[in-house]
């Protein structure tokens, strides 16, 4: 799924004078297709993210006609879990490290996973700014079968992820999702929570798996009172 002009607009809240000069002035990523510029939903959303954009997950129901998946991010993060002090001397080691134990279908193995992030990095760093860093291929994890999951690693000691801000990275979000649609909703929904300055704080603090699901299932009962 593309999205038009008109799509990015609808989903930002903003006029279509305002998606052509992101991409001209800010690195919106697009391209033209037949005369008309088309972007990637999982690309206008990193790049949203990074510039703590408003997003809403909904935005795909409106688009396609889908349902919104019912899993949340907390509860994702809960199948996923919070890990602490997470090792590594590199990308390589501390990808390896992430994916580790993670609930994948049977014929697909953590090797093959880290190899596909790997990839990914090597044409361009998943680093949002501000410490952080959303690793997954260049198309999303889509795993058929597969658990939706969202890990969240705290690094013991923050490595170069050749971030747009030039911030060393100590804080790793990874997805595991079904469906491509899957993992848009809940990049979204990472990207809401990553608006909210007490959820900062407390990726900042490295707090608990329970303090984490807490705040962000506080930010997803706010959001869902504004809709």
């Amino acid at each position: 799924m593309q999205l038009t002009v008109s799509d990015v607009a609808q989903l930002c809240d903003v006029g279509e004078n305002r998606v052509f000069k992101w991409m001209q002035e800010e690195g919106l990523p697009a391209e033209q297709v037949n005369g008309s510029y088309r972007v990637n939903p999982t690309e206008l959303l990193e790049w949203a993210t990074n510039r703590k954009l408003p997003v809403s997950p909904e935005i795909f129901q409106k688009l396609n006609g889908d349902s919104v998946g019912q899993t949340g991010l907390s509860d994702a993060l809960e199948s996923g879990g919070v890990i602490h002090d997470v090792t590594g001397c590199d990308r390589a080691s501390i990808l390896s490290a992430l994916v580790e134990a993670l609930p994948l279908p049977g014929g697909f193995d953590c090797v093959s996973l880290v190899q596909l992030l790997l990839a990914r990095e090597s044409m361009g760093s998943t680093a949002m700014g501000d410490g952080i860093a959303i690793p997954h291929p260049r198309s999303p994890v889509v795993l058929p079968g597969a658990e939706r999951v969202v890990r969240l690693g705290f690094l013991k000691e923050p490595i170069d992820f050749d971030a747009p801000d030039g911030r060393l990275v100590d804080t790793l979000f990874l997805m595991i999702c079904p469906t491509v649609r899957d993992h848009l909703q809940q990049l979204a929904r990472l990207a809401t929570v990553l608006r909210d300055e007490s959820f900062r704080q407390a990726l900042r603090d490295k707090v608990s798996q329970d303090v984490i699901v807490q705040e962000v299932r506080r930010i997803e009962e706010s959001f869902h009172g504004r809709e």
